[in-house]
């Protein structure tokens, strides 16, 4: 398991041309990822394959955790730029679940990559990798806005949380093996049937 190197708020680009750099970081770090894999990655390969320098890498991710949490991060903001939205006359719960399976279908399309950005997810700490806390972030406002909830309740952020931690395990039981393609979608439509249930708008739903 990769270790966070540093305790030091990593930077942020601001200007147009560091975005850019930022940016082409985590595109090579990604095609790197899924080639080779977490532990197979080395930061200097990363830095060759994005044209910066070594301590420009460092400056912005201090370890792999941070990189590859990152990375997760951006291919979710992609991801959302790109939900469809849910077909008439599906249940709010259902559409949650068409767009997880999308999402799954999409990461484990590259498992090596999905393993790697999983891993260092999992195991960043929100206090150090800020993209952790984006990537919940980013979660929540897609589900709620599937289900068409504009002002959650504690409830509903709690059921949300919950969904995305059992779509992490889901997700890491396919990547493993232990899951088919077809029980790991089935499985996440369960869990959405289930743990959204209770939320603040079900008494709305179309039966």
């Amino acid at each position: 398991m990769p270790r966070i190197a540093e305790v030091r708020a990593p930077a942020e680009p601001s200007s147009p041309e560091q975005r850019a750099r930022h940016l082409r970081i985590l595109r090579a770090a990604a095609r790197l990822g899924s080639e080779k894999g977490l532990e197979r990655v080395q930061m200097h390969e990363v830095a060759k394959e994005a044209g910066v320098a070594i301590a420009t890498l460092y400056r912005y991710f201090p370890s792999k955790i941070h990189l590859f949490t990152a990375v997760m991060a951006e291919q979710i903001d992609r991801f959302d730029e790109s939900v469809p939205r849910p077909k008439p006359g599906t249940a709010p719960e259902d559409a949650v679940a068409d767009v997880l399976v999308l999402a799954s279908r999409q990461l484990l399309s590259r498992p090596t990559l999905a393993t790697a950005m999983l891993q260092c997810a999992n195991s960043a700490n929100a206090a150090a990798v800020a993209d952790a806390g984006r990537i919940d972030m980013k979660f929540r406002r897609i589900v709620l806005r599937t289900l068409g909830i504009a002002e959650p309740t504690v409830v509903d952020v709690t059921l949300i949380r919950l969904l995305m931690q059992c779509w992490y395990g889901v997700l890491q039981s396919g990547l493993n093996g232990r899951v088919s393609v077809p029980d790991t979608e089935s499985d996440i439509r369960i869990a959405c049937r289930l743990l959204l249930a209770p939320r603040s708008n079900a008494a709305s739903r179309t039966h």
